[in-house]
């Protein structure tokens, strides 16, 4: 399945865009980073959550933004959880080579 298509990717684009319109400016004042909020991994994409940012797991519409925390309806994400490995790429420069 490429990147811009299929039902997954449709809903991971939604959720950025509606994360985008509403919490981007009070992420950035947080200091969340493209990284953190639509990175993957550099070879593999998402296949590697532990590389992923944010808004490229799931496909949730988020509902709200915290200095470490990003709210979704279900769940969280939280950054800065030791362990996460380093080296992702923004998911619009994701070749898979």
């Amino acid at each position: 399945m490429s990147r811009s298509s299929g039902p997954k990717w449709q809903a991971v684009h939604a959720a950025a865009g509606e994360f985008l319109d509403h919490y981007a400016t009070e992420a950035a004042g947080y200091g969340w980073t493209t990284l953190q909020l639509f990175g993957v991994h550099p070879f593999l994409g998402v296949v590697r959550s532990d590389y992923c940012g944010a808004l490229v797991l799931s496909g949730e519409k988020p509902s709200g933004v915290e200095p470490d925390r990003i709210l979704f309806q279900r769940t969280h994400y939280r950054r800065g959880v030791p362990g996460v490995p380093t080296g992702s790429v923004p998911l619009w420069s994701f070749t898979g080579k």
